[in-house]
């Protein structure tokens, strides 16, 4: 078992199976989930065009209307959903239910966009599809939450948010190479396989005692000597503090807090909404580009399906490789220059993506080369967005351990870590619905340059907010020592 995963002491003494609660297991149905979720949200990206064109016999000029529209509802009814399922999830500690019917949910509306019956059965199975990857959103996230090392959690998380991104990239890529190759049915099989794998993990895996650590809500933290520091202390500096500003300032204990709510709590901590605001903008560009790069690239370039799909993969397989290096980045040194540096190497790494093929330049003179500098560019974005990737999960993780740790039992007997990883759901929703709208719009008002330019834009305010609120300090705010397996 790697180092940095939790092993709860007594979790294998009363199964029978001991390895089916396993701290490797529950990971890896855990990301499994998450991959499968975002897979089937950038999956249809390629093949909208084959879906209403050729087999519902629809205008082509409404392509990309249509493009926009499935990626919007997918982002909306998840935003919708997100508060209902986290305040649900945090009234129990079993989230391996939660998992089984975000599988069954996911199920039925991939069955109906794949078999495109109808325009209307399409949008409601794409609806079926956002509500159940809301639910795996945040019972995976949880689970990762429970079970994984805090000292490592930085690394654990970026290595699950790219795995996110992942299907969000890989899904057009798989999608966009099948069809053209393969067909319509073969490129669909893949979708189904990866359901029923992830139907198989998740009954297999039986998800056992909550790993016990300084960030559970309820721990005996009444017992410390507050003058002492220890393993339940926080270490987040005296000036992030500060900047949280007075969300709590007037409580003397937990009732105070527990009054306020968890929502106004949150909501009401500065960290938490540039935290908020950074899954916002990464979301809504990884949107953008999914929305407007296949008519783009067909437009300028003449590329199908395969490789539009392909050029997915020039920004996820460094991505992959990327991720877990920043995690180990972060938490060693903290979040804010690692994030800040991130924001601000996009802005001119978007911007170039837009140049070739929009400008006529001395150096671009023929279309080869034209296409070497694109993917080029595109590889570029693979390699920073990962500094960026998963932030905002962290720091909102960070500041409810802070209060947590400050008033156990604040946010009920299970915590509420349901509840801010749909916050962090919602915010990354919100991207996915809006970054579609925007940067269709964009792109059929002014082009796809001035779209990249107006996303770079973005970047930069990114860049200010994140260097004023993160922490400047490793991310996990306490040490667990003796707890690695």
């Amino acid at each position: 078992m790697p180092s940095y995963v939790t092993k709860h002491p007594n979790a294998g003494d009363h199964l029978p199976g001991s390895w089916r609660s396993s701290t490797s297991l529950v990971i890896f149905t855990s990301i499994l989930g998450l991959f499968t979720e975002t897979f089937l949200y950038g999956f249809v990206v390629p093949i909208v065009a084959y879906m209403f064109e050729v087999r519902l016999r629809q205008d082509p000029a409404y392509t990309q209307r249509y493009i926009s529209g499935l990626l919007f509802l997918a982002g909306f009814v998840a935003l919708s959903s997100a508060p209902i399922i986290g305040h649900l999830a945090d009234k129990t500690s079993n989230r391996r239910t939660l998992l089984l019917v975000s599988l069954a949910g996911c199920t039925i509306g991939t069955v109906l966009v794949s078999a495109t019956p109808s325009v209307w059965a399409v949008f409601l199975g794409r609806a079926f599809q956002g509500v159940a990857g809301q639910g795996a959103w945040i019972a995976c996230f949880t689970m990762l939450t429970d079970k994984v090392d805090k000292k490592h959690f930085g690394k654990t998380l970026g290595f699950a948010s790219s795995f996110v991104a992942g299907g969000v990239l890989v899904g057009p890529a798989t999608a966009g190479t099948l069809l053209e190759w393969l067909g319509y049915w073969t490129a669909w099989s893949i979708p189904f396989a990866l359901l029923a794998i992830d139907l198989i993990a998740r009954l297999i895996m039986v998800e056992g005692p909550r790993a016990k650590g300084p960030s559970s809500p309820g721990e005996d933290s009444d017992t410390v000597d507050e003058g002492e520091p220890n393993e339940a202390t926080r270490l987040l500096p005296a000036e992030i503090q500060e900047r949280s500003g007075t969300i709590i300032d007037d409580a003397k204990d937990g009732k105070a807090a527990a009054a306020k709510g968890f929502y106004q709590i949150m909501l009401t901590n500065g960290i938490v909404i540039v935290a908020l605001i950074n899954l916002v903008l990464l979301s809504a560009i990884v949107a953008a580009l999914d929305a407007t790069f296949p008519l783009h690239l067909r437009n300028v370039f003449g590329w199908g399906p395969a490789p539009v799909g392909l050029i997915f993969l020039c920004i996820q397989i460094p991505s992959m490789i990327m991720g877990p290096i920043v995690g180990w980045l972060r938490d060693h040194i903290g979040l804010r220059e690692p994030t800040t540096l991130g924001w601000i190497l996009l802005v001119p790494t978007i911007w170039m993506i837009g140049i070739p093929g929009s400008w006529e330049l001395s150096f671009l003179d023929s279309k080869s080369k034209t296409e070497v500098a694109f993917v080029g560019c595109v590889t570029a974005f693979g390699v920073v967005s990962p500094l960026v990737r998963g932030a905002g999960t962290v720091q909102m993780t960070v500041t409810l351990s802070e209060l947590e740790d400050r008033y156990p039992g604040t946010f009920g007997p299970h915590g509420g870590s349901s509840r801010m990883f749909s916050l962090a759901g919602i915010a990354f929703n919100v991207g996915l619905m809006v970054g579609p709208l925007l940067g269709g719009a964009l792109a059929d008002t002014f082009g796809f340059y001035y779209m990249m330019c107006a996303l770079a834009a973005l970047c930069i305010v990114a860049a200010i907010l994140s260097s004023a609120f993160f922490t400047d300090k490793r991310s996990v705010p306490f040490e667990a020592e003796g707890t690695s397996a």
